[in-house]
Formats: C-alpha cells, structure tokens, sequence
C-alpha cells in the first residue's frame, strides 16, 4: 500500500508569496529538508544544486525545505538559501512539515511519484547516487 504524501502550503523563503504541493502533483517532487548549520546538507545540497540545473523541469519538480524550528537563528537559513541555492526554497512552519513527513534527522529527501504517493524516503546518510537511482525509475 502507497503512502499518500501529506499535502502542505509554506511560505518561500523569500517571502514574496507560497508553494502548494497539489500544484506539482502531476510531477515527480523532490523534497529536501535542511538546515544551514548541518554538515551533511552542505554535502548533499550542492550535489543536489548540480541535478537541479539538467532535470527536465517540465517533469521533475525540486523543492527544498529549511527546516526553521531546527536552526540556531532563522536568519542563518536565509543566509545559506540566498547564498547557494537556485532551486525553489520554503522555509517550514517551525517543525511542521518537517514532522508532517517523520522526518528524523537533516538531510531528509523525500521522492513523491506522479500520482502524489510517497515512493521513496531517504535519511541523512544516504548516498546521492541512490537518490538518484530512485528518481529516474520514475521518469
């Protein structure tokens, strides 16, 4: 049995207006929670900044979430965000969506299929290569 990914709407990290997951849905999502002082999102995001900028994005969409209930200072987020990534950023409602996804640790990566079921799910440790994998048995 699928698990249906739990829809959510946040703020991007910008502030200029939000992002609605049902918006995407007919895509494959990839989601990645962060925070700026972890050192394995400073491992993981810049390899995730490369497949951002060759994925069809007619196709694939990628978002990542700053998981502000977890960072020193809110500012910090911002900070890393402006400073190193181009793909869509949205900061979480402290812990929400961060905990609306069981999330246990940063990194966490979460593919969503076209049919907006969560089809794979990977913790702080895995291997880009295998995010990867994972994503193009999808497309």
């Amino acid at each position: 049995m699928k698990e249906q990914a739990p829809h959510f709407e946040l703020p991007y990290i910008t502030g200029e207006s939000t992002y609605n997951l049902e918006d995407d849905i007919e895509k494959v999502i990839v989601l990645t929670f962060w925070t700026s002082w972890c050192p394995d999102c400073g491992k993981d995001l810049p390899k995730k900044e490369q497949l951002y900028s060759t994925v069809d994005h007619e196709k694939v969409k990628m978002v990542t979430i700053n998981v502000s209930g977890r960072e020193r200072d809110v500012k910090e987020g911002v900070e890393f965000a402006e400073k190193f990534l181009n793909q869509p950023t949205l900061v979480d409602e402290g812990r929400m969506t961060y905990d609306l996804y069981a999330c246990q640790g940063v990194p966490t990566t979460i593919i969503i299929d076209q049919q907006g079921n969560i089809h794979d799910r990977f913790g702080d440790q895995a291997s880009f290569l295998d995010v990867v994998e994972s994503l193009g048995a999808l497309i």
